[in-house]
């Protein structure tokens, strides 16, 4: 159990807690919230002892390990495989140890059998195949790879480590789509205490069960996914903004009194009970709004449809084509999600559509009028660390009045401050807007976004749902995003094995198809060829599925339930000892049989999909 009792810390004079308390039980998953700026990242440093308390204690179990992704692995020529292995530091100072004498021999060997050494080199792959690396990658040096994907490596290392609390900061940022899927999967059944500070909606709704809130500098944790948390959060808003309406109301009707009556004597005696009530009411403040984030995207003019078209096209480089065989049209009212694993080309046919890269072969053509908007994550990187956004704009639009450039940068959240800082002082989350704002600065028919909510909190990726759901041009979007993607797209395009398909199912089949895949394969002997399944086969098949879907479900209650006896304090006090243990072995064995049923629902879907071809 992590307790935080009482911590009282500031940076640079700016209080970041005052008396902030929270219990974490051990075991739980929790997403940690809160404004930028709160303290978010502070909190894991002290946690993790780098920073010290002004005031209050961080309280951890005995030898508890804590582990996180505090930078990208170092370039090596270190393999992907052996850098994993390396981060469970016992495992490889007893694989090392050099002895001659039997009984360390046998202590070595018992220890090792202990800590399951023996499979830790299939964890490991398994953890990087989850993360995006294939058997060949794996086997490759560190130096191979960019800092994004060591990124991954690092992130990799810590899972495979298991610390007892795993501290994870944004942690999908440098995923894609099936990395985050797997991911959520993978965190929902960590054996041990997971806090994850996260604006991606979908990994709060799916890998943890309790929210940690970070707010005028206290901490409440908050019991049940973020769309609960943030609908509880909104009710007890509406509720402590009416009672703070209506306490003014009384006391103004108190101060009337008394200004009435104060002066006239056969009145003092009741005055001064009033001012005496005044005296003793306790203010209620109402909750303040924070600034709503807004994006503003122009308008562009209608064209013909459509406004690209693909015939036979093919697009790579140096001579070698990466898709082929693309036939696809673009119009300007579609909202298209690019599905499929990094490496496979997303990129690549987003630089084609955008005009940045030519095709090798084929026919495309493009609307004589069209303007392209294209975002990605590296244009973040490229823009100008010594220039304030103003000055950005202005190399744009060199005519235009600085009181309309500063409203354009207002219209992104970007007020007069920001304006005039120099975006090396920006935050990810600024430079993000900044970005955003100057691909959409044209007005263009086509916008394509690539990893567009990366550095972006959840209250400005809404607002750009809100934003892209309003935009009158057509919209190609690369994610990891689920929540976005579900939001804002209406077109799926799967990219694989060089090439571009309509995905014709939904999100959530996709997702549980990626989650199938994941699963480990049985060996079987090579059956006869099979006969097509009739249509009470299937039906049978699918009857079991909502069967193994109802007990996913009603297992996921149970857990809830025992999350929030777990998560009162009280049950912790040395008197209730005999309380906690039946608690705690009961939501084990509950765990322990939703990891069943997820998988007896992972097979049940497989069999139905093989069943319908």
């Amino acid at each position: 159990m992590l307790r935080i009792e009482d911590i009282s810390y500031a940076i640079a004079g700016r209080p970041l807690f005052e008396n902030a308390s929270a219990v974490i039980p051990a075991g739980h998953k929790v997403g940690l919230v809160g404004r930028n700026g709160a303290g978010k990242t502070t909190l894991f440093r002290l946690i993790r002892g780098e920073l010290a308390l002004e005031g209050g204690a961080i309280t951890l179990p005995a030898r508890a390990r804590i582990g996180g992704v505090a930078q990208e692995v170092p370039s090596s020529d270190v393999s992907l495989i052996d850098t994993v292995l390396a981060a469970d530091t016992e495992r490889a100072a007893l694989m090392a140890e050099d002895t001659d004498d039997p009984t360390r021999i046998a202590e070595i060997q018992t220890r090792l059998a202990d800590i399951d050494a023996w499979s830790a080199e299939a964890r490991a792959a398994s953890i990087l195949k989850g993360l995006g690396f294939d058997d060949a990658d794996q086997a490759r040096p560190c130096s191979d790879f960019s800092g994004g994907w060591r990124m991954r490596v690092a992130l990799a290392a810590v899972l495979f480590a298991q610390p007892d609390i795993l501290l994870l900061d944004e942690p999908t940022n440098y995923l894609d789509l099936e990395g985050a899927v797997w991911l959520e999967s993978y965190l929902a059944r960590y054996p041990y205490t997971v806090i994850i500070i996260s604006h991606d909606r979908g990994l709060l709704n799916r890998a943890v069960g309790a929210i940690l809130h970070l707010d005028d500098r206290k901490l409440t944790l908050w019991q049940g996914p973020y769309d609960q948390f943030a609908r509880q959060r909104a009710e007890q808003r509406a509720v402590q903004a009416a009672q703070a309406k209506k306490q003014e109301a009384r006391r103004a009707h108190l101060q009337s009194f008394v200004d009435r009556f104060k002066a006239k004597a056969s009145k003092a005696k009741q005055a001064q009970s009033r001012v005496k009530m005044l005296e003793k009411m306790t203010p209620i403040t109402a909750p303040e709004d924070a600034a709503r984030v807004v994006f503003t995207f122009p308008t562009p003019e209608e064209l013909s449809p459509p406004i690209i078209a693909l015939e036979s096209a093919s697009v790579g480089y140096d001579g070698k084509p990466v898709l082929g065989h693309l036939n696809l049209r673009i119009d300007q009212d579609d909202r298209i999600a690019l599905l499929g694993k990094n490496g496979q080309g997303k990129s690549t046919l987003s630089k084609l559509l955008s005009d940045r890269l030519p095709a090798m072969g084929g026919r495309m053509t493009r609307s004589g009028k069209l303007r392209i908007g294209y975002f990605a994550q590296h244009q973040v990187d490229e823009l100008h660390v010594d220039e304030t956004p103003l000055q950005h704009l202005q190399r744009e639009r060199p005519d235009t009045h600085q009181s309309k450039l500063r409203a354009l940068l207002a219209g992104f959240g970007l007020g007069a401050d920001q304006a005039d800082t120099a975006v090396g002082q920006l935050s990810g989350g600024q430079k993000a807007r900044l970005s955003l704002l100057l691909a959409t600065l044209p007005a263009p028919h086509l916008l394509i976004l690539d990893e567009p909510t990366n550095h972006l909190d959840i209250e400005s990726r809404e607002a750009l749902v809100e934003a892209l759901t309003a935009y009158s041009g057509a919209v190609v979007l690369v994610s990891h995003d689920m929540h976005l993607l579900s939001m804002v797209a209406d077109r799926l395009w799967l990219v694989k094995d060089g090439r571009v398909t309509p995905y014709e199912e939904d999100l959530e089949a996709y997702r549980a198809l990626l989650l199938a895949r994941d699963k480990p394969a049985k060996a079987t002997a090579a059956p006869a060829k099979p006969k097509r399944p009739g249509k009470e086969q299937i039906a049978a098949l699918r009857s079991e599925l909502r069967k193994c879907e109802a007990r996913v479900e009603k297992l996921n209650e149970m857990r809830d339930k025992l999350a929030v006896k777990l998560a009162d304090p009280e049950i912790y006090e040395p008197e209730r000892n005999g309380d906690l243990q039946v608690w705690q072995k009961k939501y084990a064995e509950v765990m322990d049989g939703l990891d069943r049923a997820e998988a007896l629902w992972m097979s049940a879907l497989e069999k139905l999909e093989t069943a319908e071809g």
